[in-house]
């Protein structure tokens, strides 16, 4: 990986995390496409700019973020689905991440899904956010685990569900973000680390360069995404999601197979 190849991938996941677009599956295409997928400093690379966009919520939200013991046990009663599944399917999830199909076809259902979920959810205006809500949340976000779903899409769609108004279901998503992503990078960094795995010199410079930029973009996301949503509504990103996972079959079939290693 080049330092231009670094700061693409950070602005790929500075947009995407937070959009109902899937991140993951971004990456992996990206990935794919420039022909680093196989290196182990670029899967690590991955997950450990996530740390830049959590960063970005906890500064957009720093006041609303800081707040009752009760906000952080809603928290961390959404957190635990993601804990118990993400152990128990380790090695599946795994498998899951090294197949662009995978997110391909995860891009074109979850499209069609954000076409109709504002007519399905998009008149709730419920802000209150109780324990059994969290839950459901929680349960919702561990589709993400399969590459392509969209963690934050998953997330607000079962807020959504639940009654949530399309702003706060996507407000409590960015802040389950911070735990799940957090657990996520530290889980996988320590896993590279007891496996001998060490960084160079130019690598440590590379994943400060991707977290700065990882973290700015984000920012910038987070705030155009919010105002988007409350006035528009889904169905861009559904159409988006549905052309993505289109052209990328067919320039799996037609063109080039897409293979992460």
């Amino acid at each position: 990986m080049d330092y231009l190849q670094a700061i693409i991938l950070a602005i790929i996941e500075g947009i995407t995390e937070y959009l109902p677009v899937s991140s993951t599956g971004h990456m992996i295409i990206a990935s794919s496409f420039f022909g680093i997928a196989s290196d182990d400093f670029t899967k690590l690379f991955t997950i450990v700019i996530q740390l830049g966009t959590i960063l970005s919520v906890v500064v957009l939200y720093f006041k609303r973020f800081f707040q009752t013991m009760d906000f952080y046990y809603k928290l961390l009663v959404a957190f635990i689905p993601a804990v118990v599944l993400g152990l128990l399917l380790s090695d599946v999830i795994d498998s899951l991440l090294e197949n662009p199909i995978t997110v391909a076809i995860s891009l074109v259902i979850g499209g069609f899904i954000l076409l109709k979920v504002d007519d399905w959810f998009g008149d709730a205006e419920e802000t209150h956010i109780s324990y059994a809500t969290a839950f459901k949340i929680g349960v919702f976000q561990c589709l993400a685990m399969i590459p392509g779903v969209s963690r934050s899409g998953a997330s607000i769609v079962g807020g959504m569900s639940q009654k949530l108004s399309r702003t706060a279901a996507a407000e409590f998503s960015f802040f389950l973000a911070v735990p799940t992503m957090l657990g996520a990078t530290l889980k996988k960094s320590y896993d590279y680390y007891t496996a001998g795995f060490t960084l160079t010199g130019e690598q440590i410079n590379l994943l400060i360069i991707g977290n700065v930029v990882g973290f700015l973009v984000a920012l910038l996301a987070i705030k155009t995404f919010i105002d988007y949503l409350s006035k528009n509504g889904f169905k861009a990103f559904g159409y988006y999601r549905i052309i993505v996972g289109i052209a990328l079959l067919l320039i799996h079939y037609f063109v080039r197979p897409l293979t992460v290693v």
